[in-house]
Order: C-alpha cells, then sequence, then structure tokens
C-alpha cells in the first residue's frame, strides 16, 4: 500500500479509539464509590434460594414418579386369597329330615248311615283289633230287614209247594202215562226258579243283616287312636268323612329320601341314629327295612323306609326327627370349598399357586358333592395352594399377591 493509504488508516484508526475512552477509576476521580458491601451476600443467599427450590422441585417430582409407579405396579398386580386342600374323612355323618309315623295308620269310615247314639273310645285311647269305638242307630235297616226276612219265608214256601207239585206229575206220570214230558219240564222250572228266589232272597236278608253290623264301628288293627271327629247325634254317611283315625305305634315307621351321592352307601340292615330335638342325647336306634330299587327323577333321591321299635309308646307319631348315618369314604379324596373350582369347556379346573406365587390353572377330577365341600380325587395335593373365587382375568405364569383365606 502507499503512503496516502496508511496515513488514512492510521487516521481512522485514531478517530475509533478517541471514541471508545474508558473512564477513570472513581479513587482517580476523588469521588467514593456507590457499589453497597451487602450486595455479595444477597446474591449468593439468593442463588442458595434458587438452587433449594430447584432441588426441593426435582425431589417432589421424583417422589411423585415413584408414587405414580409404585400405584401403577399395585393396579397390574392382582391380589388372590389362597387357601388348601385337606384330607376327606374316613367315617361322615349325614342328617336327613324325616318324620315319625305309625307302622299302619288309617283313617276309619262308616258303612252304615244312620246317627251316632254313642261313641266308646277316644283319642290316646290304646284298642285292639275288632274293639267297639262306636255305634250307629239306623231304625230303617231294621224294618228292611225284618222285610227281607218275610220275603224269603215266601220264597221258602213257593219252594216247597213247586217241588210237591213236581212229585206228584211225576207219579201220576209214572203210574198211567197221562203226563207229558213238556209238563213235567214246566213243573221242574217251577222248582229251579223258586230256588233261585229263595237264594235271592237269602242273598237280600244277609246284606242287611251285615249292615246291622256295620252299625257297630270297630278297630281294624290294634293301635292308639290319633284323631276322632264325631260327636253323639251327628248324621253319619256311608264313606263319609272319616269317624277315627288310629294308627300302630309299635314299631313306628321312618321315610327318608337320600340324595343320589349317598344312595349307594345305604344298605338294607343298615342301623341308624335317630335324633329328637325334645330328647337330647337320646340313644335312638333305626333300622333300613326297604330301598328303593332307583332314584326319584324330579329330586335325585332315593326312598328308604326304617323301623323304630316303640314298646313303651313314648315316641309319638308325627314328630319331626333327624336320621343321622354313619357313611365310610371307599375312596381317598381331598376336600375343597366350592368356591376355588373353575367349570369351563375344559372340565373342571382349579388355580394353583407356585412358589413364587405363579399362577397355574390344573385340571381335577372331582368326587362326591357334599354340600359345603367337594371331593376332588386327582389333579392336586395337600400341599397346593388353591386360589378362592379365582377371576376370569388371571392367566397361566402371573405373579400375584397372596392372602390367606379364612374360609
Amino acid at each position: 500500500m502507499n503512503d496516502l493509504t496508511h496515513n488514512y488508516l492510521d487516521s481512522s484508526a485514531e478517530a475509533t479509539a478517541n471514541l471508545y475512552v474508558f473512564p477513570k477509576r472513581a479513587d482517580e476521580l476523588g469521588k467514593s464509590p456507590t457499589r453497597s458491601p451487602l450486595l455479595k451476600p444477597a446474591l449468593f443467599l439468593l442463588a442458595l434460594i434458587l438452587v433449594a427450590a430447584a432441588g426441593t422441585r426435582a425431589w417432589y417430582n421424583w417422589r411423585a414418579d415413584q408414587a405414580l409407579s409404585s400405584y401403577t405396579q399395585a393396579l397390574s398386580q392382582r391380589t388372590v386369597l389362597i387357601t388348601q386342600a385337606k384330607p376327606g374323612a374316613l367315617a361322615q355323618q349325614v342328617r336327613l329330615p324325616t318324620s315319625l309315623r305309625g307302622d299302619t295308620e288309617a283313617a276309619v269310615y262308616a258303612r252304615s248311615t244312620g246317627y251316632l247314639s254313642a261313641w266308646h273310645k277316644g283319642i290316646g285311647d290304646r284298642v285292639e283289633k275288632d274293639e267297639l269305638l262306636a255305634t250307629i242307630d239306623a231304625p230303617e235297616q231294621e224294618q228292611e230287614l225284618a222285610q227281607a226276612n218275610a220275603q224269603r219265608q215266601q220264597a221258602e214256601a213257593r219252594l216247597a209247594l213247586a217241588r210237591q207239585t213236581l212229585d206228584r206229575w211225576e207219579k201220576l206220570g209214572a203210574q198211567s202215562g197221562a203226563v207229558t214230558q213238556q209238563d213235567l219240564a214246566e213243573k221242574r222250572s217251577h222248582v229251579q226258579q223258586a230256588e233261585a228266589d229263595l237264594a235271592a232272597a237269602d242273598a237280600n236278608a244277609r246284606r242287611l243283616e251285615q249292615q246291622q253290623e256295620f252299625r257297630r264301628i270297630t278297630a281294624p288293627f290294634a293301635g292308639v287312636i290319633t284323631r276322632r271327629n264325631i260327636e253323639v247325634g251327628d248324621l253319619i254317611r256311608n264313606a263319609g268323612q272319616p269317624l277315627f283315625s288310629i294308627a300302630a305305634v309299635d314299631p313306628l315307621r321312618l321315610t327318608v329320601w337320600i340324595p343320589q351321592s349317598y344312595a349307594h352307601h345305604i344298605q338294607v340292615g343298615q342301623e341308624v341314629n335317630v335324633l329328637l330335638k325334645e330328647q337330647p342325647g337320646a340313644d335312638i336306634k333305626a333300622r333300613v327295612e326297604r330301598l328303593a330299587g332307583g332314584l326319584d327323577p324330579q329330586t335325585r333321591a332315593r326312598q328308604a323306609d326304617l323301623t323304630l321299635p316303640n314298646p313303651r309308646g313314648t315316641l309319638l307319631p308325627g314328630a319331626y326327627a333327624e336320621i343321622q348315618f354313619t357313611l365310610t369314604n371307599p375312596t381317598t379324596a381331598l376336600l375343597v370349598p366350592p368356591s376355588v373350582l373353575l367349570i369351563n369347556a375344559q372340565g373342571p379346573q382349579v388355580v394353583v399357586l407356585d412358589k413364587e406365587n405363579r399362577v397355574e390353572f390344573r385340571p381335577v377330577k372331582l368326587g362326591r358333592d357334599l354340600g359345603r365341600e367337594v371331593e376332588v380325587l386327582a389333579g392336586i395335593t395337600a400341599a397346593d395352594r388353591l386360589v378362592v373365587s379365582p377371576s376370569d382375568q388371571l392367566r397361566n405364569g402371573e405373579v400375584v399377591e397372596v392372602r390367606v383365606w379364612g374360609g
């Protein structure tokens, strides 16, 4: 570059330096400083407050993240109740309701019409077979019987006359031969007709005599009168309302319906206990006398008839009782509550937890339904932990939280 150019640059630099003149220090100018001595500590304190606030905010955010993570994990992990199977009892007590009734029970009706003249036995009375219970007054029957006896006498007279006539005609025909066979046949027919009339009159008289006997109401068998429905003067009609009810109380008979699950464990001749609330602790035994050959299709139960000795008559017919059967379980089974079972298209299943609380669906083979418990014949052991009322959302291999069921 030439000298002109150098001069121009130097002058420009000098002008620029004159524009940026730095002020002198205050002490050089002879003036006091304007900055406060507390400014730096205040700024430092403010910085600490900002840092603490930022740290606190970060800590609270971290706590919120942790709480949300824990809550989400708690929601994703299910809590289940568990229980364990217990061995089935070798002997099981089963109670079934029944009612005591007489070995033979009957309602006594009248076979004759009339008015009750007297009753001789009332409720609670013991009676023997054919003992008189009541008497019916029927005067018209006596008149009918008298008429029937008179008609029988008339028939006897006609028969005697027909026989005598037949004898004379037979003798006359044998001596002179003047009697035709037609005449003899007519006379013989008259005798046969008279014999038939006499037989009819005898039958009618015997019928009325039996009706006379029907006025006496007697016991059909030995027992106890359990009901009397008549009073003196009542109009008694043939085959009307029952007059008495009678029951044979030794022995008593019991009928019980055995559910299908127990039906094959009851045998004829088996002895069972009879429990009465009014006689707690009493040792009352009954015996299975008959068993039905099939189950009732409506109730799925088997009828059993039992006999109960009652020599002193202390047990009353019509009383409520319970029959206690002792059943022996022939199979080795585990008992579980019904709430652990899952019944679906794959059959009965249970949900089992392993040592790490992982879910496993396991098929089982069921035995008898005992009401509050169900027998499991195969599929689980007594040490397995079973989930109670398993949710439909449980999946194989899922880890769950465990709580022990107290049911």
